[in-house]
């Protein structure tokens, strides 16, 4: 097959951002023998690619067709929206210049990377088969980036309906995705749930990594790790440092946060750390996904974390992901199916969104109980092994484009 995947925010291993995802599946897409064009925004690639409006590469052995959009966790909704605009024109632009498809592949989020699929599709007369990562809009209403009722919330409502009705398959990121895209409905037949994956062969066990532990100044402690966004859905700002403080004050100067990553929550958080002198909560910066590995394993804990919003209970975190591929127990306060897993497989513990005092005591419990620490960290990576692994699930969804297209051909 020839399939143009369309994913406004395409990341490769060498960036700081974790979603790796888009990049992941093409390799395995072109490893079984398929072509793969990527259409995406250049704020995510290699300087070379920002350089003019509309430039062409490879990567890995990926095409790739880049819009030069700017895009930054930092804007603000204004903004957002309209780089969400300026690439729907660019990337139907880019896409509609590639070669001939056999099948479209858009992947959101932004809910509008759907529209220069759907149209390319059409012009194409190819198959649309649609990812769905948030269920947009109603995640932006609940965080508050919409109103409710209000004319954007309502337009990008239809959208979501337009775009569910005219793809010929529906991908869900999670179980509560799909029942989301079913209750508008959509046949169970067109929805399959494909999560987030481990890449097993960049996440592993393994001891701690000495060169880390010196920079951190965490030699001999328990530590409680995080890498990824700090945005207002993670909601690391409402529990770590009250979390840490409750620690402080209990004297366990033996247990320290390690906080990997940025995002417009982290003043929030650097404040509160400056505020309640926390010594025992340190802010170490982004890293390339390349490095994440080794600072995971230098984790005796690891955290995925949201904030007390119901929608993001269906969330499908990389973050838990690389965590259990690492083979380390998993601290969730999302009571979807994060903690339906954890708590199955007995590989982490589930606490309240907003329970600081309960993430403190399950912090203690594993501190003072390696035996424990090590059969959750066990079973955690069988359940990678098991569920996740990502040439199983990349295997998965090159299924369901191939029977994009045997259904289209059916058709004629």
């Amino acid at each position: 097959m020839r399939i143009l995947y369309i994913h406004q925010f395409f990341a490769t291993r060498d960036s700081e951002l974790g979603l790796i995802r888009s990049y992941e599946f093409s390799r395995r897409m072109i490893a079984a023998g398929h072509e793969v064009t990527m259409v995406t925004s250049s704020s995510r690639l290699p300087e070379e690619y920002q350089t003019r409006t509309f430039v062409r590469g490879e990567i890995d052995g990926i095409d790739v067709a880049s819009a030069r959009v700017r895009y930054s966790n930092y804007m603000g909704y204004g903004r957002r929206i309209w780089s969400f605009a300026q690439f729907v024109f660019g990337a139907t632009w880019l896409a509609l210049r590639s070669p001939k498809p056999d099948v479209v592949f858009s992947t959101s989020t932004p809910l509008t990377v759907g529209v220069p699929g759907w149209i390319t599709a059409a012009l194409r007369g190819v198959p649309f088969v649609f990812e769905v990562r948030d269920l947009w809009p109603e995640a932006a209403i609940q965080m508050g980036a919409l109103k409710r009722g209000g004319m954007l919330a309502r337009f990008a409502g239809w959208l979501e309906r337009f775009l569910y009705r005219r793809a010929t398959a529906i991908i869900a990121l999670s179980p509560g995705m799909a029942e989301g895209v079913i209750a508008h409905g959509i046949p169970e037949e067109r929805v399959h749930t494909i999560p987030n994956s481990c890449d097993l062969d960049l996440f592993s066990s393994g001891p701690k990594d000495a060169d880390l532990l010196d920079r951190f100044g965490a030699e001999g402690l328990f530590v409680v790790g995080y890498a990824g966004a700090i945005g207002p859905s993670n909601g690391l700002e409402h529990i770590v440092p009250q979390a840490a403080r409750v620690l402080a004050e209990r004297g366990r100067d033996d247990i320290v946060f390690l906080v990997a990553g940025d995002g417009k929550s982290l003043p929030a958080l650097s404040e509160l750390q400056a505020q309640w002198s926390l010594g025992n909560m340190r802010l170490v910066g982004s890293m390339p996904k390349r490095e994440i590995p080794r600072f995971l394993r230098t984790a005796d804990v690891l955290m995925t974390l949201f904030a007390d919003v119901p929608i993001l209970a269906t969330n499908s975190p990389n973050k838990f992901f690389d965590g259990i591929a690492t083979g380390k127990p998993m601290l969730v306060n999302s009571p979807g199916w994060t903690r339906e897993l954890v708590e199955t497989e007995d590989a982490g513990i589930y606490f309240g969104a907003t329970d600081a005092e309960a993430m403190a005591d399950a912090i203690e419990r594993l501190a003072d109980d390696p035996a424990a620490v090590a059969r959750m960290g066990e079973n955690a990576r069988a359940l990678a092994e098991r569920e996740f692994d990502r040439d199983d699930l990349a295997a998965r969804l090159i299924g369901v484009l191939e029977e994009a297209v045997r259904e289209r051909m059916r058709r004629r």
